[in-house]
């Protein structure tokens, strides 16, 4: 049994905003307009506008979820001020900032700024939010709510999280599938079939992961469980944990992600 989610408001109905519609119809959604003027048509469950214009009068979303693409931000969003004051913005943008939504909704738009990511699909996804300044405690739950459709849903008390937030958990999928690809592309090199290899790499990530999800034992020790003393893991670990290796890459990767998460904010 779900409960009927109240009426929304969805600006960009791509890979994300289309994961995130789909889990609000299995939680019971009431009524949603979708604005996107790339979208194809129908949208299932939804009402379908090509701008913002279309907007029926008298419409009142409980919330208006940012789901559009960074760059299309300062052109687009002013047309929805005219729902700050009653509804919460829900922001997916990445980098763009509470201040920044807030310069173009007007300072008193209610806005949580929130990083998902692609496992929403799957309703596998792990978001992270952070409510910015006038946000009520009623919305804050809305916002949850709305977010925890697609999975996991935690906060942080400090906006800045949020670019390392979008680092690791908002691109930590294509490293995922980065791993699944080069082990593949290695299986091939030592002689396995193409499609064997494939099959066994894809099983081996997934099945990890899900071994990860399910365990009480932190990443570390389920690696040490993998690893017998002088045994083959050993030796390819030997060559991965390398400080140049691994560790030094990863590390790497993430600053130079989170440094450009920030650069979105301008």
């Amino acid at each position: 049994m779900t409960d009927t989610l109240p009426d929304l408001l969805l600006i960009g109905c791509g890979k994300m905003g289309g994961a995130m519609l789909a889990g609000w119809r299995e939680r019971g959604l009431s009524q949603v307009l979708v604005v996107d003027p790339h979208a194809p048509s129908p949208i299932a469950g939804a009402t379908l506008l090509r701008d913002a214009a279309e907007i029926p009068q008298g419409f009142a979303p409980a919330a208006v979820v940012l789901a559009t693409k960074p760059q299309e931000a300062p052109a687009s969003l002013p047309a929805y001020a005219r729902f700050a004051g009653q509804a919460v913005f829900v922001s997916i943008m990445a980098g763009k900032t509470v201040g920044f939504m807030q310069g173009l909704l007007g300072p008193g738009a209610a806005v949580v700024r929130a990083m998902p990511n692609t496992p929403a699909a799957v309703r596998q996804g792990f978001t992270v939010a952070f409510a910015g300044p006038g946000v009520a405690e009623g919305q804050r739950a809305l916002a949850d709510t709305l977010l925890a459709a697609t999975g996991a849903v935690d906060w942080v008390a400090e906006e800045k999280l949020l670019d390392p937030v979008t680092a690791v958990s908002g691109g930590g999928p294509a490293y995922v599938f980065l791993l699944a690809e080069l082990l593949e592309a290695a299986a091939v090199e030592q002689g396995i079939p193409a499609d064997l290899a494939r099959r066994m790499a894809r099983a081996t990530v997934a099945g990890s992961g899900a071994l990860l999800a399910a365990s009480a034992e932190d990443a570390a020790q389920l690696r040490r469980n993998v690893t017998s003393p002088k045994g083959t893991t050993e030796r390819a670990l030997a060559v991965l944990m390398e400080q140049a290796a691994w560790p030094d890459a990863i590390s790497r990767a993430i600053a130079a992600a989170t440094e450009r998460s920030r650069e979105l904010a301008g």
